[in-house]
């Protein structure tokens, strides 16, 4: 990773074992679609932050996670799932964020610096989760409550299904054509949760993503929203991650 770049501007990062995972969650969820990750981290000795991002702007997220991990002091490993990977690719940057040590990327999207999620996005084939969307009259994007199972946690038992969709937090449209200004995976290590039965985030564009950015790659057999569908597995290659950001 090219660590001379903008080097001046960065404090050291802190030295030794990961302390501290913050979790960003992505659209059309909220900070709740960790717990079992949350509670199995936790096992480990993890402090562990889900952060509540309000899923309005890229800046208002970033600014979310960044409030969060002011909190925190030691080593510390920025996780993102789906549209938080963009939320910690550009808050994993910058003077505040030299505590961050490592970043996992979950089915997440990993933008280069003037890329926007939908400029990613468009490399891939065209999902079914596409057409699963609608835009409300504020410009804020919701996942159908028919297609949320199919489309997004497919391997999610329906009953919890219905609770996720009973909390479904909308996120602006206009986030998806945001472009980074910062890509933190430039100077830092980074882990790929790839999803390999995923009907939002094609695997093939996932596996693109985790090359370009040099990501060590983990496959796991889930649906998008592995976080709910596979805490156990989630957590575990957290955990690998954090114990390799630690030694380096």
């Amino acid at each position: 990773h090219d660590v001379l770049h903008g080097a001046a501007a960065y404090s050291a990062p802190p030295g030794g074992p990961v302390q501290n995972i913050v979790l960003v969650h992505g659209a059309f969820v909220d900070g709740s679609s960790w717990n079992g990750v949350i509670e199995r981290l936790q096992k480990k000795g993890y402090r562990v932050a889900s952060v509540q991002i309000p899923l309005t702007s890229l800046a208002d997220d970033v600014a979310a996670t960044r409030r969060v991990l002011a909190r925190l002091s030691g080593p510390t490993v920025l996780v993102g799932h789906s549209w938080g990977g963009v939320v910690i690719t550009e808050a994993g940057s910058g003077p505040d964020a030299s505590k961050v040590v490592g970043l996992v990327y979950v089915a997440a999207i990993a933008p280069d610096v003037g890329e926007s999620t939908g400029d990613v996005l468009k490399r891939g084939p065209q999902m079914p989760i596409g057409s699963a969307m609608t835009k409300d009259a504020t410009g804020f994007l919701w996942l159908d409550p028919a297609k949320y199972h199919s489309d997004f946690a497919a391997d999610v038992p329906e009953n919890l299904t219905r609770v996720l969709v009973a909390a479904q937090q909308p996120i602006a449209g206009k986030a998806f054509e945001e472009r980074v200004t910062q890509a933190a995976w430039r100077y830092k290590p980074s882990w790929y949760i790839v999803t390999t039965r995923d009907r939002a985030v094609s695997p093939e564009i996932q596996r693109w993503m985790a090359h370009r950015i040099g990501a060590t790659i983990v496959e796991t057999p889930s649906s998008h929203l592995v976080s709910v569908a596979h805490a156990g597995a989630t957590a575990d290659a957290i955990a690998r991650a954090a114990k390799e950001f630690g030694k380096e």
